[in-house]
């Protein structure tokens, strides 16, 4: 059977032309191919580049200027911001913190000298939603403690968390507090008895809510990164349910085989 006859895949493109020269600089900028500090191409080069009037130009650098990827006039003065796209780590603070220190994922973003902050945003029983009922084998109307916290760096908002637990689990213990817990909840799991050995992410890229992108200050309809996972402890049991979204822009996850 003959094939039919394709359109150039730039025809297939629906985003204006602004919208197609930012995604293409985004990218450079991410990789690297625009040093840190450095200028990019004048709007001159830009145009020739990608057949495009001055305010085509002016209107996909102002997107990344407001991204925080660039900063300056539109012309040979705009340059590439020194913050890259961060990568997280898991791995690195999903497990109980030694004695006496402090929640992993503060220590290690310390580390990185990030200056981390936790914001307790609510703390309730509530029903959540199917996916989450579905992994902690509830009913339609069967509930769980919610603990919504935002994880900031230098005060600029990163994450927006939804954890989820169990009732009989959680009822009576710090899990239902709206103060910090000491070391984390991955610490509290294990002194519970209900130690995290088994965790799954399923990670997506998904447009924000309307939540998300309020909390997370996200400059326009950029991706965000949701990550939906199941902690699983002694003979499988589900101690908690989490769904974290973060800024596609400026945040990756990094993980080790």
């Amino acid at each position: 059977m003959p094939t039919k006859n394709r359109t150039p895949r730039d025809a297939a493109d629906p985003r204006p032309l602004h919208e197609r020269i930012a995604s293409t600089l985004r990218r450079q900028i991410l990789v690297g191919d625009f040093p840190s500090d450095g200028p990019i191409p004048s709007t001159e080069k830009l145009k020739e580049r990608f057949g495009a009037s001055s305010a085509s130009i002016q209107k996909a650098v102002s997107l990344l200027k407001d991204e925080g990827l660039l900063e300056g006039r539109a012309g040979s003065s705009v340059k590439v911001l020194s913050a890259r796209r961060q990568p997280l780590t898991p791995a690195a603070y999903s497990q109980p913190s030694e004695d006496g220190q402090p929640y992993r994922w503060l220590s290690e973003a310390e580390k990185k000298g990030r200056q981390p902050g936790i914001e307790i945003l609510e703390v309730a029983e509530v029903q959540p939603p199917a996916d989450v009922r579905t992994a902690l084998g509830l009913e339609e109307k069967g509930t769980a403690i919610l603990r919504k916290q935002l994880l900031s760096f230098r005060d600029e908002p990163c994450e927006l968390v939804h954890s989820y637990y169990p009732l009989e689990l959680a009822s009576g213990t710090a899990l239902t507090g709206e103060a910090k817990i000491k070391g984390g909840t991955p610490t509290l799991l294990a002194e519970l008895g209900y130690p995290p050995l088994h965790t799954v992410d399923q990670v997506t890229a998904e447009e924000a809510t309307n939540e998300e992108y309020e909390a997370l200050q996200l400059p326009r309809r950029v991706a965000v990164l949701r990550t939906f996972r199941v902690v699983r402890s002694t003979d499988g049991r589900v101690i908690e349910v989490t769904t974290m979204a973060k800024a596609g822009h400026l945040y990756s996850l990094q993980y080790d085989f």
